[in-house]
Order: structure tokens, then C-alpha cells, then sequence
């Protein structure tokens, strides 16, 4: 099957360009000005006349039927990856997760199987480690050479998750052997599990002293602590989902020094705030953590993300429903489960809040949600990019058509939005993973099991001679 897109314009990380680009099979075969008249046929024609054609949207952090106090994400891999499908996105790398005192062997074996046949663009795993022990740092170097070469550990969540300073050294230890990456939920839980318990002592036990608990300033010193490790080490670290400017300032503090330090945010630090979660109960919908941080943090995000000192805008999406899962912290704010929905929304929010907004270019816009992520965890050129070769991972967007995100509308297996009747400017028209067209015009023409695992490689600053 040979399709040209004709008309388009094409906009990468490194700039933007009118330019036809012809789709043979799943990969990209050509790209030039008029193809047609340059003799190229085909046997589908895609006029983008008026739009973008852009790489597919790359989503770093999800938490496909995660787990979580008692309940599970309510998306499947295959609700998740159609709803990112709409959204832009076509490519995922969501997280396995390691039991306490099981093997990563068995958790990354059980991700396999919610994923396999089942998702409709392609995936791949990050491996969360909840135990490091001589084992499971030995098995480390088995995941990285089958393509899963990134281990989440956390500074957050005693008694669940939890690493303390020498694991996690270890760990790191341990990549800067075998060329993985350490990824870093940095919150001090130990400090933050006080504070909660004393504003539950105290009567504050609604959603909003969730945020007020995880004050950033415990953020902000985790983060630091990682990265001071991670230069001891002499290896990389990638912060997930930072929120707050105190954690940011540690970030640009190590990159100025020369630190391999590394980090992304979430839409949901970008446009929502501590505000959301002061409704009653209601807030319990904006339970996440990091917590969602007071308003003026969202302008230093927007600025990290211009000048670099953040390099990826990824989701976490983590959905629970408000009835019968969030509900399930009525009482404690301890006990609603942590996560949003957000893998279908990102590629628009980003556009319409820092695009039309004036905050980032477009070719920004595309570099902090598909090539750069696509760089960093070792899928690039094959994915993230517009080249000859290179998957024809694809998005036909118009910049122009303006659209309100809605529960009633999205395609998440959620009862509830995030951003609801928020009004958006930009949308993905027309969708193709591997050279198959799954979404066109606002309908799902792809299926279940297209999707395929991405055995990935280290990225180029993890690699070492």
C-alpha cells in the first residue's frame, strides 16, 4: 500500500517546509516537492492542504491498569491506546511494574500480556523497581538488551515503592554499567507522610490538603538529592513529572554545572492548579502526584520548557473514575487513588496553550512531544521524525479547527475530564501508525492488536564507549 500526502505542510523539531511525503508499506519512501509530477504514484492520495504533517506524538509516562490503592487504572491497553490514537499519539512507553519481592522478570512478563494483541499503536515499557537487591540489579541488564532499558524508583511512597538513598545508588550504580537509565519520582515521602498525617489529626481531610501536604519544597529537595547521586554515580537521571518551580531551579542548577540531569512535565501542571483540588470533594478529580501546584508555578514551566531546562511534555496518565474509585478517599485525602486522565489531550493542549499561546514554536511544540522523547528513550530516527526510513508514524493537524474538550467526547474509559468544556485550537485530523491510517475525520479506522512492541535502544546520552 502506497499513500502520498501531498500539499502538507511538514513540521519538525528543526523546522518546517512544504513538502509531499509518500508512505510505502509502514515506512516513509520519499519526500519532496510535488511528487506527482515527479512521477510518484500511489494508491491513496491525502490532500493536507491547509495543514500540518507532523511525526506522531510520542507519550513517555503511562500508567495503563496500574494498580493503585485497592483499584486499578480504569484504561486498558486497549481503551489507552485508541483514546491516544485520537489524541495525536503513536507511541506510548507506559510502566511495568515489579511486585514487592517478585522479579522484574515477572512484572515486565505480566505488562506483556495486558499489551500484546491488544493496542492500537505501538507501545513499549519502562520498568518500575520496587525492590533492589542483588537480584533484581543483576536482571537490570537483561531488560536493557531486550529493549526496555529505563528503571523508575521513587523517593515517594514508604512502604510501597519507596527507595532509599543507597538503593537507588545502586541502582545507578548499576546503569552506569550497562548503559540503562534511572527515572525518578523525586517527593520526599518520609517528610510528606507526616504532614498528611498531621492535617488528617487536625479535621483536613478533603482533596486540597493533599496539595498541601506534598509542599514543593519537598520536591524540590528530592530532586536535588537524585541528581547529587546520579553525578556521583557519573551516569544520567531523568526527572518524571515535575511540577514546581523549586524542583525546576534544581534542574537548571545541575544542567549548569554540567549535571546529566534530565526531566519532563505533565499538561496537567500547565494548566490546572492547587485551586482545582479546593472544591469539596469534587477536587478529588485532580488528585495526582505530585500534587497540582499553586498558579504562578505554571509561567516557569512554560519558560523551562522554552529554554530546554525541560526537554519532554509527557502525561502520566494514570485514570481513575470520580465514582466508585476516587470516592474510595471520601474522608482521607490519603486514600484517592493518585492519577489523571490526560493521554488523548496533551497534543492539543500543548498547542493551543503554547503555540497559538506564544509561549513555544511549533516546531517546539513537536521537538517537546515527539522528537525528544523519541531521542531520549531510544526510538529516534525511527519514530519522532519525518525521514526517509523512519516509520510512518504520521499526523495530518489542523492548527486552525478549534474543538472543547468534554467526558462526553473523549474516548478515555473515564467518567470525567480534567479539562471539561475547555475550548482548544488544533486537532489531528488524520492519524497513521506504520503506514496504516487508524483515525480520520474523528473516526477509529484502525484495530486492536496493530500496535506493536518497540524494542528500543539507549539513547545517545546514555550510551558510553
Amino acid at each position: 500500500m502506497r499513500t502520498l500526502i501531498s500539499n502538507g505542510t511538514i513540521v519538525t523539531a528543526e523546522g518546517s517546509s512544504r513538502a509531499d511525503v509518500l508512505v510505502d508499506g509502514e515506512r516513509i519512501a520519499a519526500i519532496g516537492a510535488d511528487l506527482t509530477a515527479a512521477g510518484i504514484t500511489s494508491d491513496e492520495t491525502i490532500d493536507a492542504s491547509g495543514r500540518y504533517v507532523i511525526p506522531g506524538a510520542i507519550d513517555v509516562h503511562t500508567h495503563m491498569e496500574l494498580p493503585f490503592g485497592g483499584t486499578f487504572a480504569k484504561d486498558t491497553f486497549e481503551t489507552g491506546t485508541r483514546a491516544a490514537a485520537f489524541g495525536g499519539t503513536t507511541a506510548i512507553v507506559d510502566f511495568a511494574v515489579q511486585s514487592r519481592g517478585k522479579s522484574l522478570r515477572d512484572g515486565l512478563d505480566a505488562w506483556h500480556a495486558k499489551a500484546q494483541g491488544n493496542a492500537v499503536v505501538d507501545y513499549g515499557f519502562h520498568m518500575i523497581m520496587s525492590d533492589v537487591n542483588d537480584d533484581t540489579l543483576a536482571e537490570m541488564d537483561g531488560l536493557v538488551t531486550e529493549g526496555v532499558p529505563d528503571f523508575k524508583l521513587f523517593t515517594a511512597y514508604p512502604g510501597v515503592f519507596y527507595s532509599d538513598d543507597g538503593a537507588i545508588f545502586r541502582a545507578m550504580q548499576r546503569t552506569a554499567k550497562n548503559g540503562g537509565l534511572i527515572m525518578m519520582h523525586a517527593e520526599n515521602g518520609l517528610a510528606i507522610d507526616v504532614v498528611a498525617a498531621d492535617e488528617v489529626a487536625a479535621g483536613h481531610t478533603d482533596p486540597y490538603y493533599h496539595g498541601i501536604a506534598r509542599d514543593p519544597i519537598f520536591e524540590g529537595e528530592a530532586t536535588s538529592r537524585v541528581i547529587r547521586l546520579a553525578e556521583a554515580a557519573g551516569v544520567p537521571v531523568y526527572i518524571v513529572h515535575l511540577s514546581a518551580r523549586d524542583a525546576l531551579n534544581e534542574v537548571r542548577a545541575a544542567r549548569d554545572r554540567g549535571a546529566m540531569a534530565f526531566a519532563e512535565t505533565c499538561p496537567q501542571y500547565l494548566f490546572l492548579s492547587l485551586d482545582d483540588l479546593g472544591n469539596g470533594f469534587e477536587g478529588a478529580k485532580f488528585v495526582c502526584s505530585p500534587p497540582l501546584r499553586p498558579k504562578d508555578h505554571q509561567g516557569e514551566l512554560w519558560t523551562g520548557l522554552r529554554m530546554d531546562d525541560l526537554q519532554v511534555v509527557s502525561t502520566d496518565h494514570c485514570p481513575f473514575d470520580f465514582h466508585g474509585q476516587k470516592e474510595l478517599g471520601r474522608g482521607d485525602f490519603r486514600k484517592v487513588p493518585n492519577g489523571l486522565p490526560g493521554v488523548e489531550d496533551r497534543l492539543d493542549l500543548i498547542h493551543d496553550g503554547g503555540v497559538v499561546g506564544g509561549r513555544i514554536t511549533r516546531e517546539r511544540w513537536v521537538e517537546i512531544c515527539s522528537t525528544a522523547p523519541a531521542r531520549m528513550f531510544g526510538m529516534y530516527p525511527r519514530k519522532g521524525s519525518v525521514s526517509v526510513g523512519a516509520d510512518a508514524d504520521l499526523v495530518i493537524y489542523d492548527p486552525e479547527r478549534t474543538h472543547s474538550i468534554s467526558a462526553r467526547t473523549h474516548h478515555m474509559n473515564v467518567d470525567y475530564s480534567c479539562y471539561e468544556g475547555r475550548t482548544v485550537k488544533g486537532a489531528s485530523d488524520v492519524v497513521l501508525s506504520r503506514g496504516s491510517v487508524v483515525v480520520r475525520d474523528g473516526a477509529l479506522t484502525g484495530r486492536k492488536g496493530h500496535g506493536q512492541f518497540i524494542k528500543r535502544g539507549a539513547a545517545d546520552f546514555v550510551r558510553r564507549g
